[in-house]
């Protein structure tokens, strides 16, 4: 897709969702914005949301997190799925904290993949959120399949879906383009009956309802 398209797109998305709340996960610091982006995995914003005052009332620090009872984190964290998994991820993302950055979280790509459960889209969306640092673009469910249907990438792969957005937009828009999309695939383009009647950028978009609109 040419640039000029893409600006195009990203205006009229930015018209339609101004950014008035980016931050989809109520987190306080990026300790908290860190274990619930790990736990957003496979489940809803709203969730995580959900669990996220117990969690944080139990365990408010790292130190706290780390070395905690695996059963009783996997009960206050059992609806947001995969549960065994999550809660071996957050204590040991908390063990690495405390045990190789002082208890902090780092605000590298390259450090904070070295964290159990942090890849890609979890570090972009630390990074952003809680540093305001653009290293990347967050590919998750949402992002991934509107840069399919709209055309800003033709592959299924997250992290070659990731380096296309970036060569379309300037990394100021990066952060940007995270909201926006994820918004647009919540409200109007979800995996299942889009609203094409509804979308403002019908007419750039290569996507085609298969069924009528309206």
């Amino acid at each position: 897709m040419d640039s000029n398209t893409a600006f195009l797109i990203y205006s009229r998305l930015n018209d339609r969702y101004p950014h008035t709340e980016t931050h989809f996960l109520h987190f306080q610091d990026p300790y908290q914005c860190l274990i619930l982006t790990i736990l957003s995995a496979q489940t809803t914003d709203a969730t995580v949301n959900l669990v996220a005052p117990s969690l944080f009332a139990r365990f408010p620090t790292p130190e706290s997190l780390a070395y905690a009872d695996l059963e009783e984190v996997e009960t206050i964290i059992h609806r947001t799925g995969f549960y065994h998994a999550k809660a071996r991820h957050i204590t040991g993302a908390s063990r690495a904290l405390v045990e190789r950055f002082d208890g902090t979280v780092p605000s590298t790509m390259e450090e904070l993949l070295t964290i159990p459960g942090v890849g890609r889209k979890t570090a972009n969306i630390v990074l952003n959120h809680s540093f305001g640092i653009d290293e990347g673009i967050a590919v998750d469910t949402h992002v991934r399949r509107l840069a399919q249907r709209i055309g800003f990438s033709d592959s299924t792969n997250p992290d070659k879906i990731e380096q296309d957005l970036m060569a379309i937009f300037p990394r100021s828009h990066w952060g940007g383009i995270t909201y926006l999309l994820i918004r647009h695939g919540r409200e109007v383009c979800p995996a299942r009956k889009p609203q094409c009647g509804a979308c403002v950028i019908r007419d750039l978009c290569r996507f085609v309802c298969s069924e009528e609109e309206g």
